[in-house]
C-alpha cells in the first residue's frame, strides 16, 4: 500500500518546520512572517508529492475549507464549460476547490444553489447570474461573503464583476458586415433582460444607426425557454425573408440553431446570408464554410475573476470593488 504523505514529509523535503508547512497551507505564511521565497518552495513540494491537506481538520482550525462555489448558467454549453476549466485550474494551482453548479437561467434554482454553498462554508462564489438574481447577491454582500461576477452584472449594484465589452463586440460585427457590402442585417437573440444580451443589442443598433440602415423588424427576440425544434423553427421562419443579407447571432447555441434554421430553408453560407456569431465553439471551425465568430478571451477572463476573488478574500473589509470589462476578438472565417 502507497504511503501517505503527511505534512512532516512536506516539512523534511523541505528543509523546514511543521509549523511553517502547517502557517503556509494554512494560508497565514505572510501573515506570519514567512518569506515568500520560503512559502514558493513549499507549495512546490507539496505539488511535487501531491499532497493533499485534510480539508474537514483545516476548516475546524481556520474557519476555511479551501474551496469556491462556481454558479454558471449552463455548463454543458461550451463557453461556460471553458470558463469553468480555466476558474478550476487557476484555483487548484492555489490548493482550492470547485463546486460547479448550473441554474439553466432558473432565478429559483439559483437561490437554492446558493443558500446550499453557503451551507458547505464555500470561501467565496463566482457567479453568472440569472435575469433577476440581484437580490441573492445583495445578500451574499451583506453576509461579507468575498463575491465576484462573471459574463453579467446589475448596474448600480456595488460587486466585482469581469465581463466582455458586449456594445462593442456587437458594434464591431456588425460593422464589419456593413464593411463587407451587407445592408439588410438581421440580429437574433433572446428577449431576457439581462445585461450582456441588452448591450449586444445596443451595439447592433447604433451600427446601423450610424449607417442609416437600422429597421427594427430585422431583430428577432426568442424566448429562453422554449424547445430546440420551437427554436429553428422561429429563425427559420425569420430568415425566410429574402432581403436579409446577414445575421448576427448573440450566441453561440442561437446560431447552432439557426444553422439548422438554414438548412432546412436550403439556403447557403455565405451565398445566401452571411452570418456572425458571438462566443466561438469547436463546430464553428469544423463547419464547412467555417463560421465568423466574436470571441470572448475566456483565459484572461477566468484567470482575472479568480485574483479577484483571492483578493477579495484575502484582503477583507479593506478590499475595494474593481470592475473589468474586455475586449472581445472577431475572428474572421468563412461565413461572411
Amino acid at each position: 500500500m502507497k504511503k501517505k504523505i503527511t505534512i512532516k514529509d512536506i516539512a523534511k523535503a523541505a528543509n523546514v518546520s511543521v509549523t511553517t508547512v502547517s502557517f503556509v497551507l494554512n494560508d497565514k505564511g505572510e501573515k506570519m512572517g514567512i518569506s515568500k521565497e520560503v512559502i514558493k518552495k513549499v507549495l512546490k513540494v507539496t505539488e511535487e508529492m501531491k499532497f493533499k491537506l485534510n480539508m474537514i481538520a483545516s476548516s475546524l482550525r481556520t474557519g476555511k475549507t479551501r474551496s469556491i462555489g462556481l454558479i454558471v448558467e449552463d455548463i454543458s454549453n461550451r463557453f461556460f464549460s471553458d470558463l469553468a476549466r480555466v476558474i478550476e485550474r487557476e484555483a487548484i494551482d492555489l490548493n482550492y476547490r470547485v463546486f460547479y453548479c448550473s441554474t439553466g437561467g432558473n432565478d429559483e434554482r439559483a437561490i437554492e444553489l446558493v443558500d446550499s454553498l453557503l451551507q458547505a462554508n464555500v470561501d467565496g462564489f463566482i457567479i453568472t447570474p440569472t435575469e433577476n438574481m440581484k437580490t441573492t447577491i445583495d445578500r451574499l454582500i451583506a453576509l461579507q461573503c468575498p463575491v465576484v461576477l462573471v459574463d453579467r452584472y446589475f448596474e448600480e449594484q456595488e460587486v466585482s464583476h469581469v465581463v466582455l465589452d458586449n456594445f462593442d463586440g456587437a458594434r464591431t460585427a456588425t460593422q464589419y458586415l456593413l464593411k463587407n457590402g451587407f445592408k439588410n442585417i438581421a440580429f437574433v437573440t433572446n428577449s431576457s433582460q439581462l445585461i450582456q444580451m441588452n448591450l449586444r443589442k445596443q451595439g447592433y443598433v447604433n451600427a446601423l444607426k450610424e449607417a442609416g440602415l437600422y429597421d427594427d423588424s430585422r431583430i428577432l427576440d426568442l424566448e429562453y425557454y422554449i424547445t430546440e425544434e420551437e427554436r429553428i423553427n422561429e429563425i427559420a421562419d425569420f430568415l425566410s425573408n429574402p432581403k436579409i443579407d446577414a445575421v448576427l447571432f448573440s450566441a453561440n447555441y442561437l446560431l447552432l440553431a439557426g444553422l439548422q434554421s438554414l438548412r432546412k430553408l436550403g439556403l447557403k453560407i455565405p451565398t445566401d446570408k452571411a452570418v456572425i456569431s458571438f462566443d466561438d465553439h469547436e463546430s464553428f471551425r469544423l463547419h464547412a464554410p467555417s463560421i465568423t465568430v466574436l470571441s470572448q478571451p475566456i483565459e484572461e477572463m477566468g484567470k482575472k475573476t479568480v485574483r479577484l476573488l483571492m483578493k477579495q478574500m484575502n484582503e477583507g473589509s479593506t478590499y475595494i470593488i474593481e470592475k473589468e470589462k474586455k475586449k472581445g476578438s472577431l475572428i474572421i472565417r468563412e461565413s461572411v
